[in-house]
């Protein structure tokens, strides 16, 4: 029994200092490539100006509908060349506000068309095959509902594509409208801005495989062709179509200077409902992609290596879980752990230093922005029990139900979500955190009553998290219920 306990508490270490290197992996290679000049912006003569569609996957958005037409229709390239697709799956509201908001831009002159399915299958993977079927457009951008691109987003990222013909796809930098409006968005802030700081470019200027975020990217028509289109087998298409698009011989394309703000989660619940639809949509694409990943002749072992941990990232939170049901069998049997166990619990703290070199990327009020860093940490362990649940939903089913974030219309620290008819119900997953709350409140008691007071930490922290996950998406749910709906409406 006690030498199971060292074996499976080393072979978690082991595995989360695994994921560790591999993050200290990428800043390395960030830190190297940070100051390669992107290429320059190819020259397009106004003759040259391609038609483009840009399709908007829409699903109950009342709120947000309208700004995002409004953006895209702001957006500069040729009335004649452009190509609005509003891909509308909405039983709300909704389906209204777009046809009116699409009605009015046609009377402008643009070409702008509402399709809307009564009856969706495939969910946002399924919308986006039928708007392919109803174009014939060369180029494709993809917005969802809560951003606002720039009006220069296509005259910053089209020409790339035009200049080079292998490439399949071009991706920009998310950036947020309301990151001060909470711990919360702040918090989320930290961990987008490491990820399409550091981690991106780290992966696309040494060569690795990188992921398609879903929206503010536009991919050549004849890439996803022969990617294999759209597909719903996973609820993560956009990183399923990417990969099969590298895949298949395909180039990505990531321009950090070009940027598209987007509206971050106010919710706990909205936050821990979007990581589990990213980490059942990875594992489903893990599960997926594994094999002919290993058997591409156009990767090396470093880049199937790199590729494999990425996919898998969502691992570290069963890991932990680990850990913590580990404390209390500790207790009792002290296990003897060995030497390499320090080792590797010391890799293990190389993660916020990922989240460090992000924010002095990216800000200059750094030092006031990494604050944030111990919201993070405590929604991301208040998640696990959430987030394993989606690896093992991922891992025995393929597709599944796509549960929308709900968006706001929050600007800064502007906007209320409380009066709003967008909940999110109290999920499965609260029973579960409420016991792993209990089991780390009960490791803290006895832990003090037997004098091992270095299990502490630990428990404190993983109590604090659950405390803050429970609290948080019980006082929001209920909060939210006290209101009559719609005091918000889409022009506020």
């Amino acid at each position: 029994m006690i030498n199971g306990l060292s074996y499976i508490y080393t072979a978690a270490l082991a595995g989360l200092a695994l994921y560790a290197i591999h993050i200290l992996i990428l800043i390395i290679l960030y830190l190297w490539h940070r100051q390669d000049a992107p290429p320059a912006l190819p020259h397009l003569a106004e003759t040259e100006f391609p038609r483009v569609t840009v399709q908007v996957p829409l699903c109950n958005e009342r709120y947000v509908v309208k700004r995002i037409l409004d953006a895209v229709a702001a957006l500069d390239w040729p009335r004649g060349q452009l190509e609005i697709q509003v891909l509308d799956d909405s039983t709300d509201e909704t389906t209204d506000l777009a046809r009116a908001k699409i009605q009015s831009l046609q009377t402008q002159g643009y070409t702008a068309h509402l399709l809307h399915r009564q009856y969706p299958t495939g969910h946002k993977a399924g919308a986006l095959a039928i708007g392919l079927q109803h174009t014939q457009s060369d180029f494709i951008a993809i917005f969802d509902a809560d951003f606002c691109p720039q009006p220069d987003f296509l005259r910053q990222t089209v020409p790339y594509l035009i200049q080079n013909t292998t490439l399949g796809m071009v991706q920009a930098r998310w950036e947020h409208l309301n990151a001060e409006y909470s711990p919360v968005t702040r918090a989320q802030a930290l961990l987008l801005d490491a990820h399409f700081t550091v981690e991106h470019i780290a992966r696309n200027r040494s060569g690795l495989l990188m992921n398609f975020n879903g929206t503010a990217g536009v991919w050549r028509r004849q890439a996803i062709v022969e990617a294999g289109g759209w597909q719903s087998d996973t609820v993560a298409e956009d990183l399923d179509i990417s990969y099969r698009a590298q895949l298949a011989g395909w180039q990505i394309a990531y321009l950090p200077h070009v940027i598209a703000p987007a509206e971050l989660p106010p919710l706990v619940a909205a936050f821990k409902q979007q990581q589990y639809r990213w980490a059942k949509g990875a594992t489903q694409v893990l599960r997926k992609l594994a094999i002919p990943i290993l058997r591409s002749p156009r990767l090396n072992i470093f880049q199937k290596t790199m590729a494999l941990l990425h996919l898998s990232g969502y691992m570290t939170q069963p890991l932990f879980l680990i850990l913590l049901l580990l404390t209390l069998p500790t207790i009792f049997f002290h296990p003897h752990l060995p030497t390499l166990v320090a080792l590797l619990g010391t890799i293990t703290t190389i993660p916020p230093l990922l989240y460090l070199v992000g924010q002095i990327a990216l800000r200059p009020n750094w030092p006031r922005r990494i604050l944030a860093y111990p919201v993070l940490m405590l929604l991301g362990l208040g998640i696990t029990w959430s987030s394993t649940l989606a690896i093992l939903d991922g891992l025995s089913h393929w597709g599944g139900t796509f549960k929308r974030t709900p968006k706001f219309q929050l600007k800064g620290k502007k906007g209320k979500w409380d009066h709003t008819d967008y909940r999110i119900k109290l999920d499965r997953a609260l029973l579960g955190e409420c016991l792993i709350g209990i089991y780390a409140l009960l490791v803290m008691r006895l832990s003090h009553q037997y004098q091992q007071t270095d299990l502490i930490p630990f428990s404190l922290i993983y109590l604090s998290s659950e405390i803050l996950i429970i609290a948080s998406t019980l006082h929001q749910a209920t909060h939210h219920k006290r209101h009559p709906s719609n005091t918000n409406s889409e022009a506020s």
